[in-house]
């Protein structure tokens, strides 16, 4: 089958001998590149080669104007508006937020050749109806709105003229002035053959510009449409010919050229629902591996064609390895490449600092970028992790400049590159920026990595650009602005894809399209809003306006689409057309308008197949982990026994023996973060370290309430001074922190009045505070040594009966404590904590063997409960006599069961099975 460009290549060949003097014109340059292919292709001898332009490069070679890139024209359009009036002014950040809209109103106005003059009255005159008011006198926002609205025409103006004075012209303002200058161009060039092929949807300039060549000069002009299209009178796909067809003198005395009728050929088209964009991806490279297996040559002749076109990169991370020439003729975002968000962070870092510093979290994710890893990590290691564990360790909230010169160490590149006291201007920090470049590059010089060398060179490029026009422009002034004007121009900027355009798979956007045909074609994202993009109206004019005048409303683009999407159909053999399932407003609704008007067609449905395809799923169903034990995790264990089993460690394994592997053998703790407000073991600490040093000169004496009032007295300062030591350098005058403090203050003045009230009751001796016991245990199973240690929070004898009290800051409920005779202390994680009183029972009995105890709980969370004691009960429930003395009997049966855990722990053949916690 010949492609439609081959047709018209042979067509035009037929007439004319000779080459040079053709000028073909063409939707875009990509069909432009095929076009070449196709003279190459039916070449039988050399020749000199015509003109190829697109339609775009043409009309700027008419003109005589070159274009002017996205941010040069927003520059010149805020400068035209400063100069504009003595009016109080937007900020060139609250400018750039509105002015792109009225560019591309001012591009329209252009190629459509509206009357610039009549647009503009009648759109203020719209505004001061829609905006009356009962009152006589209308308010200063009333007349700043219409005054907006009555300075646009001389905006536009003087923009304009702005623009032709360096040569450039926004597009619009190219067509416009193409138009004007049409005639001398064709005087300049009176031999030349102009071919214009493939147009659909013309704006007004390109109208008037394309008739008049055909009229009054030696032209042809090639529609790519099938006939199926043209005849039906309400098809969108043959919208705009048709009216050219009744509005152009030259085609109502000259037939139609290049139309076919391939459309109802035969062809297997697919419409598949699949849910979600990167289950589309991965089901676009499954049909591709089919294609390749089926038959691989025929992937040439092979398009995936991008509705919408952030599918981009799922879909060339997917595409199958077997594929060896991919064709991508879409640029690949700038702002998708990691750089992006580092300069972004970069200057974030500098609008966000305040009077106290960066906040850490924006210095720990800006110190976690992979590209800053590199900067700081491969000339000296420890940078990077110093600084970072600095800021965690000394639970730095919010950081200086100062602080991060005063941690890092080595050759300072933090500080010099990145971390500067004062806040720079927009000159200097984008200065910074080529700053950070240089010395990546430096860094990346052994690693051969030519990727991120093109990265570095396109934001290379892209700072120098910037650092032209803020030297230029002055009208930006703070970093928010430069900020937006980075992401500005990132959203614009591509990495182009370097590869032979007429080999391989061709994946492309919907445009690039244009004139190309494909065997094998895979549209993505046919959805409502995507494909066609729907009713938004992103403009200034009114659509009953832009009716009137002959603008493009929705009604048009939905038409260009229709178009486009039909094309892709025309010559197709295989087709298949995928749609997301799954309704979202922001990526597109439910399947398109096309498929629909596709599968009602009754000369076409009987070829369409219908399917919805999802992921293959594999439920794996969880498994509880189970860890053989081998001879280096026995001697894991044996370190442990040595060092001593806590009852904290024991309680884990009870809980879960996992658990105690990873955190008790393996070491594998929680990661250390920035406490912004207190955590619950930082405040257990500090109510801990307070009551030591508040009781430590009590030790060997009895409590007295003269000396437990004048202990009162010290509370607030040792409260402050351990919430200083343990919580370092974290903030407590504010905030949470400081509701903490005052709760910890509260706490201990509560307990101290509690001991207050039973020193008048009883004799309370201390005995001792924070007491580190170790003992060694004799567990005949095991053969090797075994060692249990604690640290007991107080010691104490109350009316001649020993005491051991362990504080807890949560909460603890009083049948935890108490143990029924025959249930096991060890098979239940509920009695942890009378199994942690018992482990240090058992450990103070070892140096005292001849004293009866008791053992409890103080929580402050239920300090009016008083001692919470651990009980052995006859049976359960009410009315159960309980005993709190703790003997040898107790302890006898306690140390079986105890034995029994650490043999458990020890054994060899005994695996750490996972518990359902």
């Amino acid at each position: 089958m010949q492609s439609f460009l081959e047709e018209v290549v042979k067509e035009v060949w037929e007439k004319h001998s000779s080459h040079e003097h053709i000028v073909f014109v063409l939707p875009s340059k990509r069909a432009g590149t095929f076009l070449k292919n196709a003279i190459a292709k039916s070449a039988d001898n050399t020749f000199f080669a015509p003109e190829i332009y697109s339609i775009e490069t043409f009309i700027e070679q008419v003109s005589g104007l070159s274009y002017a890139s996205n941010t040069q024209q927003l520059f010149v359009l805020y400068n035209t508006y400063l100069k504009e009036t003595s009016q109080e002014k937007d900020s060139f950040y609250s400018f750039s937020n509105w002015a792109q809209t009225l560019l591309q109103d001012f591009n329209e106005i252009d190629r459509y050749l509206v009357d610039a003059k009549k647009l503009f009255s009648n759109l203020a005159a719209i505004q001061e109806l829609t905006h009356w008011s009962l009152q006589k006198e209308k308010t200063k926002m009333m007349e700043d709105y219409l005054r907006f609205w009555n300075n646009l025409e001389s905006l536009y103006t003087n923009f304009n003229s702005a623009l032709l004075n360096m040569g450039l012209g926004h597009q619009g303002l190219v067509y416009r002035t193409a138009y004007t200058q049409l005639e001398s161009y064709l005087q300049i060039n009176p031999d030349k053959l102009f071919v214009f092929i493939g147009f659909n949807a013309l704006n007004t300039a390109e109208t008037k510009i394309i008739q008049h060549i055909l009229e009054n000069a030696n032209s042809d002009i090639y529609w790519d449409i099938d006939a199926y299209f043209l005849e039906d009178k309400i098809h969108d796909a043959g919208f705009f010919l048709r009216q050219h067809l009744k509005s152009w003198s030259y085609l109502k005395e000259n037939a139609l050229k290049g139309v076919s009728s391939h459309y109802l050929g035969d062809k297997k088209i697919n419409v598949v629902g699949v849910p979600k964009n990167v289950s589309q991806a991965k089901y676009t490279a499954v049909l591709l591996e089919r294609i390749h297996g089926e038959k691989a040559s025929d992937l040439k002749r092979t398009a995936v064609v991008l509705g919408d076109e952030s599918l981009l990169n799922p879909i060339l991370n997917s595409i199958p390895e077997c594929i060896e020439r991919v064709n991508v003729t879409m640029g690949y975002p700038l702002n998708k490449i990691p750089l992006a968000s580092l300069f972004d962070q970069f200057l974030n870092l500098y609008i966000n600092r305040n009077e106290q510093g960066w906040f850490h979290q924006n210095i720990l994710s800006f110190l976690a970028h992979p590209y800053i890893h590199i900067l700081l990590g491969q000339a000296n290691n420890e940078d990077t992790e110093t600084i970072d564990e600095v800021i965690k360790n000394k639970n730095w909230v919010y950081i200086t400049a100062e602080q991060i010169k005063e941690v890092e160490r080595g050759d300072a590149v933090a500080s010099s590159l990145l971390f500067h006291k004062e806040t720079p201007s927009p000159k200097r920090i984008l200065q910074h920026c080529l700053n950070i470049i240089t010395a990546l590059r430096g860094k990346l010089d052994d690693a051969k990595d030519a990727l991120s060398f093109e990265y570095l060179y396109r934001y290379f490029n892209l700072f120098n650009q910037l650092s032209d026009l803020v030297e230029k422009y002055d009208f930006i002034t703070d970093l928010k602005s430069l900020l937006g004007l980075y992401r500005e121009l990132l959203s614009s900027e591509t990495l182009d894809f370097q590869g032979e355009p007429l080999e391989g798979l061709q994946v492309m956007g919907m445009l690039e399209s244009r004139n190309l045909d494909f065997e094998t074609v895979i549209i993505t994202s046919v959805n409502e809003g995507i494909l066609p993009s729907g009713k938004s109206n992103n403009s200034f004019i009114p659509f009953d306006l832009k009716v009137q005048l002959g603008l493009p409303t929705f009604k048009e683009k939905d038409a260009v689409y229709t178009y486009h999407f039909y094309r892709l159909l025309q010559r197709a053999k295989n087709i298949y057309i995928l749609y997301n399932t799954e309704p979202d407003v922001l990526e597109g609704g439910e399947r398109s308008r096309l498929i629909n008007q596709l599968l009602t067609d009754e000369n076409r449905n009987s070829s369409i197949t219908e399917s919805v395809a999802s992921p293959s799923i594999d439920p794996k169903r969880y498994s509880l982990e189970s860890i053989e034990k081998d001879d280096s995790l026995l001697e894991l264990i044996k370190a442990h026994a040595l060092r001593g089993f806590s009852p904290t460690s024991l309680s884990n394994y009870v809980r879960n023996p996992i658990d105690f592997y990873k955190r008790n053998l393996l070491g594998i703790d929680d990661v250390l973060e920035v406490e912004e407000t207190i955590a619950a073991n930082t405040f257990g600490t500090i109510v801990h370290d307070t009551l030591e040093e508040l009781y430590t000169p009590f030790i060997g004496q009895v409590l007295t309430e003269e000396k437990l009032v004048k202990s009162k007295s010290l509370v607030a300062g040792l409260v402050q001074k351990h919430f200083a030591k343990t919580y370092l350098d974290g903030d407590i005058s504010r905030g949470k922190n400081l509701i903490a403090f005052n709760v910890v203050l509260r706490y201990i003045e509560n307990f101290i009045n509690l001991e207050i009230a039973d020193v008048k009751k009883h004799q309370i001796r201390i005995i001792g505070l924070e007491t580190n016991l170790k003992v060694s245990l004799n567990v005949p199973s095991v053969d090797f040594p075994v060692n249990l240690k604690g640290k007991l929070d107080r010691i104490d004898e109350v009316d001649g009966t020993l005491r051991i009290i362990d504080y807890k800051t949560g909460s603890v409920e009083r049948n935890q404590l108490e143990i029924v005779d025959g249930v096991s202390i060890t098979s239940d994680y509920k009695f942890s904590k009378a199994f942690q009183l018992l482990c240090y029972a058992t450990m103070y009995a070892s140096e005292h063997p001849e004293d009866t105890m008791e053992a409890g709980i103080i929580s402050f969370k239920k300090l009016s409960s008083g001692v919470l004691k651990f009980a052995t009960k006859d049976k359960a429930g009410n009315g159960a006599k309980k005993e709190t003395k703790i003997g040898k009997e107790t302890l006898s049966l306690f140390y079986t069961e105890l034995s029994a855990l650490i043999s458990e722990i020890c054994d060899l053949n005994t695996p750490f099975e996972e518990k359902e916690v």
